[in-house]
């Protein structure tokens, strides 16, 4: 089939984002239809196309002299993650942070194969990443993971100069951290304060990919609220291509303000694929604010691990929907656990906001301030109660359960609906690094094929509670577990404890199969 002059004009057009009418009747300036308009071909125009609308610009290059001044490249001298290093580069969400160890063996000034004997000379790093000034006195914005550990910070300007720079303050929970440089006068950008993108509209990400120095991609906002596993951010996500050394660097509306923070990608090389997130600049913008006041963000805590309420657990706590969030864990000397919260409450709503998802609690709760007084609505024993509290300060590291003394379990072993119970002994706990304040009977097999199969239960997994009783021996699970699978509602709530984690789990069983 013969390809006319006017279809390859509007395949290539097309193909660099330009919108051209073409084939449907209308000219390329836009002209009235002709009388007999959907049939007739329409001949391109030998004048210059010009873009319809702003979001789409035939070039990005007044924006990127504008703004590229205020963009640095950021290089980091700090010690080898060894763990970290190990972890590799899976498929998922990952940093795209920095450089490999430099140096023989993969560390610095280590010239062996194994772990430094002497901590002085612990193998060194060289990383690097991307920021940009918010102040004319040398106020500069990046990742935590970019900075966090460094022993040395240095930033390269976009004229090639470099300048030392310390740690103003960071921010874990946003992965957000300010530093600042010595002098005055230096160029600087502002965070968005206009209505923000659309999802579609043109966005320009400037940065520092591959420690190559300031370089310039082009994409759109692909969407927003993206929940890619951190506390208190929705990120946006961007098509422009980010890659590592991109991390910190500012993704600019066509105004040339701060729209996003470039943070991380999804790939399964750790190279650009198309999809990365960026920290919304109303969410920076705060952030910051401390970061340069404070050197640190405070936030309220209320001290409970929590998860998701699926429809299962929902139907074995009497709740009508699966909303909310299930407390897993409540945290000795907390704010919670002075309020009287339990293991197994439900939160259904903080100061008269719904929880609809799991992550509504955390926002709302680290929007408040450390002291603030919030009362909780809470599904407990099948009916709502309020519960007053007052919230705590979010800790910089997670507090752990102290230890208490273990109750020895008796040596018996168990079976029901097709598990092999043992009790949780010393040797069991050293295999699955269970800590001593855990309590429970261990599932060691699981029969292919049986109920407890189908409920993805497996080895290794500990039955803490069971419809929030404590379990203190095997028997005592095997026989709650076959009282519940002969009664008329077979809805059981498990408390497990699943690789060091504990959550609940909502299972529906069949007839006692022994």
């Amino acid at each position: 089939m013969a390809v006319s002059k006017s279809q390859v004009l509007v395949g290539a057009l097309a193909g660099a984002g330009i919108a051209v009418a073409a084939m449907a009747g209308a000219s390329l300036h836009g002209s009235p239809l002709g009388a007999d308009g959907f049939g007739r071909l329409i001949k391109a125009s030998t004048e210059p196309v010009v873009a319809s609308t702003p979001g789409a610009p035939l070039s990005f290059a007044d924006i990127f002299e504008r703004v590229s001044p205020a963009v640095v490249s950021i290089k980091v001298t700090s010690k080898v993650d060894v763990s970290a290093l190990r972890q590799g580069q899976g498929f998922g969400f990952a940093f795209p942070f920095g450089l490999a160890p430099q140096g023989p063996g993969g560390g610095g000034d280590d010239d062996s194969d194994g772990p430094p004997t002497d901590p002085r000379r612990a193998p060194k790093q060289m990383s690097s990443g991307s920021g940009f000034f918010i102040s004319s006195d040398g106020f500069i914005v990046t990742n935590n993971h970019v900075v966090n550990n460094a022993d040395d910070i240095k930033v390269v300007l976009n004229n090639g100069k470099e300048l030392k720079a310390v740690l103003v303050g960071r921010d874990e929970g946003t992965d957000l951290a300010v530093i600042r440089v010595e002098g005055s006068g230096f160029p600087y950008v502002n965070f968005e304060d206009r209505a923000r993108p659309r999802v579609g509209d043109w966005v320009l990400a400037v940065g520092n990919p591959y420690d190559l120095g300031g370089t310039a991609t082009a994409g759109i906002v692909s969407a927003y609220n993206r929940d890619i596993g951190e506390k208190f951010v929705d990120y946006i996500q961007i098509d422009a291509p980010i890659n590592r050394g991109n991390s910190g660097g500012p993704t600019f509306n066509l105004s040339g303000q701060v729209v996003g923070i470039n943070t991380a990608i999804y790939s399964p090389n750790g190279g650009s694929v198309g999809i990365g997130f960026a920290v919304p600049s109303n969410v920076a913008k705060t952030v910051v604010a401390d970061l340069e006041e404070h050197g640190k963000v405070e936030r309220g805590w209320l001290g409970v691990q929590i998860q998701e309420v699926s429809p299962a657990i929902a139907s074995s706590l009497g709740l009508k929907s699966d909303h909310g969030a299930l407390v897993a864990v409540v945290t000795p000397d907390s704010p919670s656990a002075a309020a009287g919260l339990k293991q197994g409450d439900v939160i259904l709503a903080f100061n008269g906001t719904d929880i609809t998802k799991l992550r509504d609690l955390p926002h709302l709760v680290a929007a408040d301030a450390p002291g603030a007084k919030a009362t909780l609505t809470v599904w407990r024993d099948g009916r709502q109660v309020p519960v007053e509290i007052k919230l705590g300060e979010m800790p910089n590291t997670p507090q752990v359960a102290s230890a208490g003394e273990e109750a020895q379990p008796s040596e018996s072993h168990s079976q029901a609906m097709g598990l092999h119970l043992s009790p949780l002994n010393n040797d069991l706990r050293s295999e699955l690094h269970v800590k001593r304040d855990v309590q429970g009977a261990v599932i060691t097999q699981v029969d292919n094929g049986s109920i407890a199969d189908n409920l993805g239960l497996s080895r290794g997994d500990i039955i803490m509670s069971i419809n929030q009783q404590p379990i203190r021996s095997p028997q005592e699970a095997a026989d709650k577990l076959k009282d519940i699978a002969n009664s008329p509602n077979k809805s059981a709530l498990l408390l497990l404890n699943r690789h060091g984690v504990t959550q609940y789990l909502g299972v529906e069983l069949g007839k006692n199969q022994g």
